[in-house]
């Protein structure tokens, strides 16, 4: 194959849109891209501590193959020959599965998980399994069985969580593509912190299997550079699978088609509060001027703050909290230096809710659900912040003015589209005053997922990134 200039910046941080170019045109090989992304793993594991663990035997196995695949002029999936990152809450057959947790240690995976069949049979190259809180029950990038992940932006940072490592993994530009998980804005709280996009599908859109602890919140999703990967992840991950329940019947909408579209005539809705949230100045100032220029290209924005009333933390904390608890009874009870104190304490409240409580909270999910299609109706997309904070120090489960909040629940834009189902999707609108990313969250209608690509789309373009950050348009090879 022809070689392409060993220039780190560019060929690292280039999009798995363009590595697909590349590949096909024979500039690069799977075995280079494989080569070299391990090789940055390794170098920056010491200090970035993206992976729980790496898989370099089999990676290159399957780059090998996938670079013959290539030679022979085969046919080749939208993810051939790419190196790509799974989180360690998700199964990966005959690897580790210990969810951030030391009280799972030792414990391997027999079987993959839907997701993990859909990238590989698409041809990407599964390089490593990354970093958790434990069980994902908080927002930063620490636990105690893998130590603390660092934000490739700025060590002195968290890069977010529950899915730290995945975000590390492509800011760090080892990966172009990574797959992660979200329950209360896992993807999305990373991508924020990091100048990335993560994007969850509708709920049950892409299958989620083994059953997690949290069965009616849990998505798995797409980090990426740019919307237009995340697109492209996500639409191999997406279709119905039987082994999970909520698992969407019917073809999952063209969500690369949607990269190209107009959104002349959408109707968006900018919340600087969601009605009881509040983001720092530069935050807001950023996110307002990125949908405002919405309007330039023919969108009708419309600014409203009261779009849920009340705060549905309690709601969302009820059942995310007591699902790992009740999961993890045995453990809390038996061995609980094993357990995050942050993660034991929220379990400890969520284990005294009552049956009348729980069921209360239930009732008053199905009222937000309710509510939000209301909205809906008389909107088609919502934008609001994706974080009330643009940076967040390492060692911290909270910003310090929202210490008295869950370690989750101080993200307090991203928890009520999992009690929704919502697509959901973070991207970078800019940077604060200190060079911080700014995330913007747009969120779509119930099955919306292509709505919501064609907003984030223009919002990218407009925005105009640096190349790490930006879709141009470009056809897709």
């Amino acid at each position: 194959m022809t070689p392409v200039p060993d220039d780190a910046s560019d060929l690292d941080l280039l999009s798995a849109i363009e590595l697909r170019g590349l590949l096909a045109a024979r500039q690069v090989s799977p075995v280079e891209l494989t080569e070299r992304a391990l090789r940055r793993a390794e170098a920056t594991q010491s200090t970035i501590n993206a992976f729980s663990c790496l898989m370099p035997v089999s990676a290159r196995q399957a780059a090998r193959r996938a670079e013959a695949a290539i030679l022979r002029g085969d046919p080749t999936g939208p993810l051939h020959g790419l190196p790509v990152s799974v989180k360690d809450l998700i199964a990966v057959a005959g690897e580790p599965w210990e969810m951030g947790s030391r009280s799972r240690a030792g414990i391997t995976a027999t079987v993959d998980a839907p997701v993990v069949e859909r990238v590989r049979a698409q041809g990407a190259i599964l390089i490593g399994k990354t970093t958790t809180s434990e069980f994902g029950c908080k927002a930063v990038g620490d636990s105690p069985a893998t130590g603390i992940t660092r934000n490739p932006r700025d060590l002195s940072k968290t890069p977010g969580g529950s899915s730290a490592g995945a975000a590390a993994s492509v800011a760090a530009g080892i990966t172009s593509l990574a797959v992660g998980t979200d329950g209360g804005g896992s993807l999305r709280i990373p991508a924020a912190l990091t100048g990335l996009v993560g994007f969850k599908a509708q709920f049950g859109r892409v299958p989620v299997w083994p059953p997690t602890a949290t069965p009616t919140l849990a998505h798995v999703g797409a980090l990426a550079r740019t919307v237009g990967d995340a697109a492209l992840l996500t639409s191999v991950l997406a279709g119905y699978d039987p082994r999970d329940p909520f698992s969407i019947a019917g073809p999952p909408p063209d969500l690369l088609a949607a990269l190209r579209s107009s959104v002349e005539g959408v109707r968006i809705a900018w919340s600087a509060t969601l009605g009881y949230a509040r983001a720092d100045p530069d935050i807001v100032r950023i996110g307002r001027s990125r949908v405002l220029a919405l309007a330039d290209e023919g969108a009708l924005v419309e600014e409203l703050e009261d779009i849920l009333g009340a705060d549905p933390e309690p709601i969302w904390s009820s059942e995310f909290y007591g699902g790992v608890g009740t999961h993890l009874r045995a453990t809390l009870l038996n061995e609980r230096k094993l357990v995050d104190p942050a993660v034991a304490e929220r379990l400890d409240w969520a284990l005294r809710q009552n049956c009348e409580g729980n069921r209360t909270r239930a009732a008053e999910r199905l009222a937000l659900r309710d509510r939000m299609e209301r909205g809906f109706a008389r909107f088609d997309v919502l934008i609001t912040p994706t974080l009330p904070v643009s940076s967040l120090g390492v060692g911290w489960n909270a910003p310090a003015h929202l210490a008295g909040r869950g370690p989750i629940s101080w993200s307090m834009y991203t928890y009520p589209f999992n009690l929704t189902g919502q697509p959901a999707l973070s991207l970078c609108a800019g940077t604060a005053a200190d060079g911080s990313p700014i995330g913007l969250q747009v969120v779509g209608p119930a099955l919306g997922e292509a709505l919501v690509i064609r907003v984030a789309a223009a919002i990218e373009r407009a925005t105009a990134q640096d190349r790490a950050h930006r879709f141009d348009g470009a056809p897709i090879p």
